[in-house]
């Protein structure tokens, strides 16, 4: 098995994250939004990645990429919505291809970003949510710490209907490097 790297995402990565996004339209649809025909273009996705990463200069997110020892993209981790103050704060949301599940990779990848949020960034505190049917994602969270502390009942609107989601957090005090 191969090991899991992250890294940040360039705008040179964007034709081959285009082809994988558009190659796992149905797979990511069950956990996305509905998206229009617009979303999966190359034009499209490059706009989305330059803000990305204009929003990563400014301190708001970090646009991770999940790939593989010989670079291949396998899907994306994002540490988003980063709160400084009294509250040190961020929210993840990561998502891999299919091919990809049963094999650690994403288990791996939020263990990567959840140590950067708390060695890197310094914050306090580590979210995420998941739909309640998405038990692979729950393992993932679980694997690396989190705990459910709630349900938000009709939290996000995916796949064209609001979704009750699980609620879990990891605190920087809480963390354990490995899962």
């Amino acid at each position: 098995m191969q090991s899991t790297q992250t890294r940040l995402l360039s705008l040179e990565d964007v034709p081959a994250l285009t082809e994988i996004i558009q190659a796992e339209a149905v797979h990511l649809g069950r956990w996305e939004p509905k998206r229009d025909p617009g979303y999966y273009t190359l034009s499209n996705q490059r706009t989305l990645a330059k803000r990305a990463l204009e929003a990563h200069e400014a301190g708001d997110s970090v646009p991770f990429l999940i790939v593989s020892d010989s670079d291949e993209i396998l899907g994306r981790v994002t540490v988003s919505g980063i709160t400084r103050g009294a509250m040190q704060s961020c929210a993840i949301g990561y998502w891999v291809r299919q091919r990809s599940l049963g094999q650690g990779y994403p288990t791996r990848a939020v263990a990567q970003a959840v140590s950067f949020a708390f060695k890197d960034l310094g914050l306090h505190r580590v979210q995420a949510e998941t739909m309640l049917e998405n038990i692979g994602s729950q393992r993932v969270l679980e694997k690396n710490g989190f705990q459910q502390y709630g349900i938000a009942p009709q939290y996000l609107n995916i796949d064209g209907k609001w979704r009750d989601h699980l609620m879990y957090q990891v605190l920087n005090d809480a963390y354990v490097d490995e899962p």
